[in-house]
């Protein structure tokens, strides 16, 4: 079976605001930082309030994920996938999955 190399994907991400609101409300509560802290083998974290939809290999972006968030694919920064729970409290069905980066403190 062949891999199909894409050599251009649309990574463009636009929420409703208030599903937006919702979303960073349950990224950013107490219990759910501390659980990050905890996978991420840290003392705490701060939400940066970067989202961005994961994208399949591409020559131009080889850690799937838009170039201009490649600066925080470092030791710094933990890249999570959004729970797809908090997905649906958020009524968020477009698009399916979604990442969120956190700062290590």
């Amino acid at each position: 079976m062949k891999i199909k190399v894409i050599q251009q994907y649309d990574s463009e991400l636009t929420l409703d605001p208030e599903a937006q609101a919702t979303l960073f409300q349950m990224l950013t509560s107490n219990a759910f930082l501390q659980q990050v802290c905890q996978q991420a083998d840290c003392d705490r974290v701060q939400f940066t309030e970067i989202l961005f939809q994961p994208m399949p290999y591409t020559p131009g972006a080889k850690k799937g994920m838009p170039v201009e968030y490649e600066q925080y694919h470092n030791p710094n920064y933990v890249i999570i996938n959004v729970p797809p729970n908090f997905m649906f409290n958020a009524k968020i069905f477009q698009p399916s999955r979604l990442c969120a980066i956190y700062q290590k403190l």
